[in-house]
């Protein structure tokens, strides 16, 4: 199938690194891998931070604009076979992809669409009704973690889903060595729930400051020089800072690891969870949002109570102290990575559900 690839909150292509930009590719790559062209079909941003009645006119404008563009586009070279949009939710709807592909007669997908109750109320009630609609009109809405489904489930139970767990591409990363007691944590460093991770951290890690260990933080952001305070009472012997780094640089660093640590306050699932189990490393991390998604506990990692600094010190403890066990989580998390969330898998499961849910064939 020609497919017309969509994220409304940030283009595969946007310079700033992130999970969300990260998943839209692996998606795009997914398809790909099952024999479809995609293509992304714009780069319009519907983001609005704040529900201001001005900019979310302007944003309605752009869009009908771009809209405009792309129905012309088409009308020239023909349109797409299918319409798939990553990432809906209240703010950053999809302006384009359901009017265009009612217009086209093609169906339409969502992935990753969220639906939050609470938005129904308030400023927001528009922009959340526009994800309404569009989870209504798909002809599949992909759903990453159980929580996303039953959101969407209680907002349009007439709605098609089916889940698409969270994966990633594991051919860059190789096994961490055996026995490392190296702990590994990569994040962005922003305000907001990021923050609060790394202060989580911080006073874990006092707690076990006696214990033989070295932390390897990777990742950058306008908050870098409050980060690195947190953790200014270790010394430079024990925080190893990276700043942020490619790709192939970031598996090298977790192959070198022994554990992967972080806390995880909001996070949709954790796509660095993925990665650090591709490379080998038991996690841990809060049992919150979607964190359990991505790590299986008590085989994977060990996942602890929401703001519970103790448990948390307590679980990095244990595995550091206990060299068979991390072993043998390290080789579970191999298994689970590379296995049932690589790329590979998800790319036949994808173009399964397509093909069963969203053909053109079909009478919707």
């Amino acid at each position: 199938m020609k497919i017309a690839f969509y994220a409304p909150l940030k283009s595969p292509n946007h310079p700033v690194p992130s999970g969300d930009r990260l998943m839209a590719r692996l998606l795009m790559q997914a398809l790909a891998d099952a024999g479809h062209f995609v293509e992304i079909v714009s780069e319009f941003r519907g983001y609005a931070g704040e529900p201001d009645p001005k900019l979310l006119g302007e944003l309605a404008a752009e869009a009908k604009a771009e809209a405009g563009r792309i129905a012309a586009r088409w009308q020239a070279n023909g349109a797409p076979d299918l319409w798939f949009t990553y990432h809906s939710y209240y703010k950053s709807p999809d302006r384009l992809g359901p009017a265009l592909s009612a217009s086209a007669g093609i169906p339409y997908v969502t992935a990753e669409a969220s639906y939050s109750k609470r938005r129904d109320e308030g400023d927001w009630f528009e922009s959340q009704q526009l994800v309404v609609a569009g989870v209504r009109q798909a002809a599949l809405n992909l759903c990453l973690t159980e929580r996303d489904r039953a959101g969407l489930l209680a907002a349009v139970p007439e709605g098609r889903y089916a889940r698409l767990p969270p994966f990633v591409d594991t051919a860059r990363f190789a096994a961490s060595v055996p026995g490392s007691r190296r702990l590994v944590t990569v994040a962005m460093m922003r305000s907001g729930v990021k923050f609060d991770s790394y202060v989580m951290l911080a006073k874990a890690l006092e707690r076990i400051r006696e214990r033989d260990w070295t932390l390897t933080v990777i990742g950058g952001g306008p908050k870098r020089d409050d980060v690195r305070g947190l953790f200014s009472a270790f010394g430079e012997d024990r925080i190893v800072w990276r700043g942020e780094l490619a790709a192939e640089t970031v598996a090298a660093e977790l192959a070198a690891g022994g554990v992967y640590v972080w806390p995880g306050f909001g996070e949709a699932y954790g796509l660095a969870y993925l990665e650090a189990q591709a490379a080998g490393l038991p996690v841990v991390a809060q049992k919150t949002a979607g964190v359990p998604e991505v790590v299986v506990y008590g085989t994977t990692g060990l996942l602890t109570g929401e703001g519970d600094i103790g448990a948390f010190a307590q679980a990095i403890a244990s595995l550091l102290d206990d060299d068979a066990r991390r072993g043998q989580m390290a080789d579970a998390a191999l298994r689970f990575a590379h296995g049932e969330r690589s790329l590979a898998a998800a790319s036949k499961r994808l173009d399964l559900l397509l093909r069963q849910y969203a053909s053109r064939s079909d009478d919707r």
